[in-house]
């Protein structure tokens, strides 16, 4: 195997042309500092000698040495912030080599096949992408961040890959979709390109240390060397990732194309388990402990509905990549607990307020007691705007109340104001106290999450959604109804144990128009008893 890779591949040259101009913005930085050093030399040097004799040589003399010995102070303190500020690592779960020897043997079968260096090590990332990551600086080795081989100067990147993948691909279609990855550790490891990374780095992690306060003047020629060699750095990894593809032109070309329609149908499936099954067991405090599991599920689903994927399942026959590990369970747990973290912004360890929930168990722990909160609230709010209480907490209650012959929704605009000031007001405390002092530690930077799911919702959509919880809970109570979990559309309600879709044209009606008698003809079909309580949280 070749020790740096070739780089005779067609975007390599041009990468490294790149990356050489990267470098070029670096010494034209350097040369610029020293300047006034190297005139304040010449003057003291011509002052020795006698060539500038008498005034104003003196004081030029002076002066030109006090701003040399500025910048130089200036110039080194930046210069180490560069050097030592430590570049941002993207949370993963690490996989060592005796957790998945087969996953392992198979990607230095692909190195050895394209002649490059195998990765140091790998990790997953619960996100539908893969890429190598550099974890050898090190500011990372002081603080931890990393360590063992991966950590060591020279080591070759880390190959993050996607959780879902291992779970939803094939082991072909994954090492035919790792090709092009792993071939990307041939140009990474060239000296120059690996070089212009790293000074493109630390400017990155420098411009993150100048947003500190007192730190303000170090961001601010940071950010201007970016911006100096931003378009050569983006044409340097453009060129890298085109000779990372022509080198793995010879590995399972054929196969890569299936597999990344694989790739897409995967993303597809993975947002909606996000944002239709997992946010609603995070907003409970609830994390579900098997979401690469629950992607096949979904991913199955919608093969089933989508006359495009049918075929997709035909391939659940052949061995999935998540055989390649010991112990697929204990690693999709990891994975979906880091997923809460980036996605929510959760606690990174499980706790008496932040639980794993099985998807057995999903309808019972997380659907119900979704309804009956959300019921609560609506109630709640009722009891804040003086709405009569009447026999207790009621359907009818909610009903009456929204009823609106002249369509105005004046009373709706009202009650959906005032659930969202209490969600609001909700959301804040727990920021602010959070659920245990473990979990406050735990949480540290990652309170707010990374990558947020949804954008915040509407006055009116809560009002929706709170009422579409509201006669749900009430069709559990006096009909025969249950909590249901569909893996595209997340909490459902069931009767008969057949999924009932037809609820939310009904809800918005009332709504939207104080129109209620759509939902009480449902509510009649059901045998629903609107003017029966409720039982709340």
């Amino acid at each position: 195997m070749s020790g740096t890779g070739s780089i005779v591949e067609g975007g390599a040259p041009s990468a490294r042309s790149r990356a050489l101009a990267v470098l070029r913005v670096r010494s034209r930085a350097l040369a610029l500092g020293v300047l006034p050093a190297a005139l304040a030399v010449v003057l003291l040097s011509a002052r020795m000698t006698g060539r500038l004799a008498g005034d104003p040589w003196p004081a030029v003399t002076l002066a030109v040495c006090v701003v040399a010995a500025l910048v130089l102070l200036v110039g080194g303190v930046f210069a180490a912030v560069v050097l030592r500020a430590s570049p941002a690592v993207t949370p993963t779960v690490p996989l060592p080599e005796s957790a998945a020897p087969d996953l392992y043997r198979l990607v230095r079968d692909l190195a050895d096949r394209m002649d490059v260096p195998a990765p140091s090590a790998i990790a997953l990332t619960p996100d539908c992408d893969s890429w190598l990551e550099d974890r050898t600086h090190a500011a990372h080795r002081r603080s931890g961040i990393s360590g063992g081989r991966e950590a060591e100067p020279g080591a070759a990147p880390v190959l993050v890959i996607g959780s879902p993948f291992l779970w939803w691909m094939r082991v072909a279609e994954l090492r035919a979709v790792l090709a092009p990855v792993v071939a990307g550790t041939g140009p990474s490891a060239h000296p120059d390109i690996a070089d212009a990374r790293g000074f493109v780095r630390g400017l990155d992690a420098a411009v993150d240390v100048g947003s500190r306060p007192g730190l303000g003047w170090i961001g601010r020629p940071a950010r201007l060397l970016l911006r100096l060699c931003q378009e050569d750095a983006a044409e340097m990894e453009r060129g890298v990732a085109a000779a990372a593809s022509d080198r793995a032109q010879g590995v399972d070309y054929g196969l890569r194309i299936v597999a990344q329609e694989q790739v897409g149908l995967a993303y597809a499936g993975w947002d909606r388990l996000l944002t239709r099954v997992a946010l609603p067991a995070w907003r409970m405090g609830r994390w579900p402990a098997h979401l690469d599991a629950g992607v096949v599920s979904a991913l199955t689903e919608l093969s089933r509905r989508d006359r495009l994927a049918e075929n997709f399942t035909s391939r659940l026959g052949e061995r999935p990549a998540c055989d390649l590990l010991e112990r697929p369970g204990v690693i999709d747990e990891a994975a979906s607990l880091l997923a809460a973290r980036l996605f929510h912004g959760g606690p990174a360890e499980a706790g008496p307020d932040w639980s794993p929930v099985d998807w057995a168990a999903y309808p019972e722990e997380v659907v119900d007691r979704k309804w009956r909160a959300e019921a609560t609230r609506l109630h709640e709010a009722l009891d804040a705007l003086a709405v009569p209480a009447g026999p207790g907490p009621t359907l009818d209650r909610v009903l009456g109340y929204l009823t609106d012959a002249a369509g105005e929704c004046a009373a709706g605009e009202a009650l959906a104001g005032r659930l969202s000031g209490d969600l609001a007001r909700e959301e804040r405390s727990a920021g602010a106290g959070g659920t245990d002092a473990g979990a406050a530690v735990a949480r540290g930077a990652d309170a707010v999450p990374l990558f947020p799911l949804q954008p915040p919702r509407s006055g009116r959509d809560l009002l929706a959604d709170h009422v579409t919880a509201m006669v749900c809970a009430a069709a559990v109570d006096s009909a025969d109804a249950a909590p249901g979990l569909d893996w595209l559309d997340g909490p459902v309600l069931l009767v008969a144990g057949e999924r009932r879709a037809d609820l939310a044209p009904r809800v918005l009606s009332l709504v939207e128009d104080g129109d209620p008698a759509p939902l009480r003809d449902w509510l009649a079909e059901l045998g629903v008893r609107p003017e029966k309580p409720v039982r709340l949280v």
